[in-house]
């Protein structure tokens, strides 16, 4: 049986492989705190930080960033691309950069059987959504994150920090919450977006998160924490 250093130098590892695919430094997650710290409103934040974007200099599209101005949506031959389009692209990538690096932990810590073949999907699906949002970037001269945000850490850090039966509800609540969140943006630029390349984008996306959200309730762990907040009516 793995000792428990054994097992947070593995969690470490996955993590680097996401960090250095987009050319960043690998550093550990932050120290797990409780699991009430992060909710629901904190899944796809917001607005996310500079500092967790990748410079324009050597953004990860090779170009000076050109978001959409004040002006409103910015001229492609794919069609007008809107800041909600670009904003779509930057937290699928933002979301596959944690929850591809757990799920794959989880392939090895899981602690039931189904938890694990889940994760096995969920990491394959996380590595095509980030090679596509990453060959959208390029097109589309969108500046992409390059490493999680703090909670995104601490999700993964009071994952990494649990075993058993506790590992497994930890996992499933944290990304069954993530998944909810990211579904109905999905939903919304699907809706609005003129750009043809955006709006295949988010058809994939909405097939993969659907899906994801299935494999995990499928587990039977998924509890009330796990469901983001319902819209206000």
């Amino acid at each position: 049986m793995r000792s428990r250093q054994g097992r947070r130098r593995l969690a470490l590892a996955a993590a680097c492989l996401a960090t250095v695919a987009a050319g960043t430094a690998c550093t550990a997650p932050a120290a797990p705190q409780p699991a009430d710290t992060a909710r629901a409103a904190d899944a796809v934040p917001t607005d996310i930080p500079e500092e967790l974007m990748a410079p324009p200099a050597t953004s990860l599209t090779g170009q000076e960033d050109a978001e959409p101005g004040a002006g409103g949506p910015r001229a492609t031959k794919w069609g007008p691309l809107s800041a909600a389009d670009q904003d779509l692209i930057k937290k699928v990538r933002l979301a596959t950069l944690w929850e591809m690096t757990i799920a794959q932990e989880a392939i090895q810590r899981g602690n039931s059987s189904r938890v694990r073949e889940i994760s096995r999907e969920i990491s394959a699906q996380h590595h095509e959504l980030d090679e596509k949002a990453r060959d959208l970037a390029r097109k589309l001269d969108v500046r992409l994150p390059v490493r999680p945000t703090e909670d995104q850490q601490r999700w993964m850090a009071d994952i990494s920090g649990r075993s058993g039966r506790d590992y497994d509800v930890t996992y499933v609540k944290w990304l069954r919450l993530a998944h909810g969140q990211i579904f109905g943006l999905i939903g919304q630029v699907r809706g609005s977006t003129q750009n043809t390349l955006v709006r295949t984008f988010a058809e994939t996306c909405n097939a993969a998160v659907l899906n994801h959200q299935r494999l995990l309730e499928s587990t039977g762990l998924a509890g009330p924490e796990a469901f983001p907040d319902p819209p206000d009516v």
